[in-house]
């Protein structure tokens, strides 16, 4: 039985452990909201409750998949059109239960990639770094925990500006 995360020393795996927390609580934030409301934005930045969650997608795999790994990706800015500085996107086949799924399949890949790895371990040559920018294991998976806890937040106001539901 694995222990649980208040007790770990392994930063990693607390780390992935608390993604999978946070993912969870995105899909329960999403599911239940119509079609309208998923697409739809509450707020006056514009942004939509599926764009959001599009962006974490592809977060997720800027960030480890072609960071951390250095893995060549198609459209590491998929979430905004290819413009790393443009506003998040959906396309009218992107779907919640699509998009779960690629975050599910992101955290699978995420946990395959840093199981075992020293915290420590420089980001790969030739991804999403250079030589001179190399983050460290710890300090990706930092930031990743924290972009999902962040949304997750504006997910909570999301929601209850939607329909009334507060909480986790």
């Amino acid at each position: 039985m694995p222990k649980p995360a208040r007790e770990l020393a392994d930063t990693v795996e607390l780390h992935v452990l608390n993604l999978d927390r946070y993912r969870d609580i995105i899909e329960a934030k999403l599911t239940g909201l119509s079609e309208a409301d998923l697409r739809g934005s509450k707020l006056p930045s514009g942004w939509s409750a599926l764009e959001l969650l599009k962006h974490l997608v592809f977060m997720e795999r800027r960030w480890l998949r072609w960071g951390f790994a250095g893995e060549q990706v198609d459209d590491p800015w998929g979430d905004s059109d290819g413009d790393p500085d443009g506003p998040w996107s959906v396309r009218d086949d992107d779907t919640l239960a699509d998009l779960l799924d690629r975050l599910r399949e992101g955290g699978e890949v995420t946990r395959r990639l840093v199981t075992g790895v020293d915290p420590a371990t420089l980001g790969a040559v030739g991804g999403r770094f250079s030589a001179d920018n190399r983050p460290t294991l710890n300090w990706i998976l930092f930031h990743v925990l924290q972009e999902y806890a962040r949304h997750a937040g504006h997910l909570d106001v999301v929601r209850e500006l939607t329909d009334g539901v507060t909480g986790e």
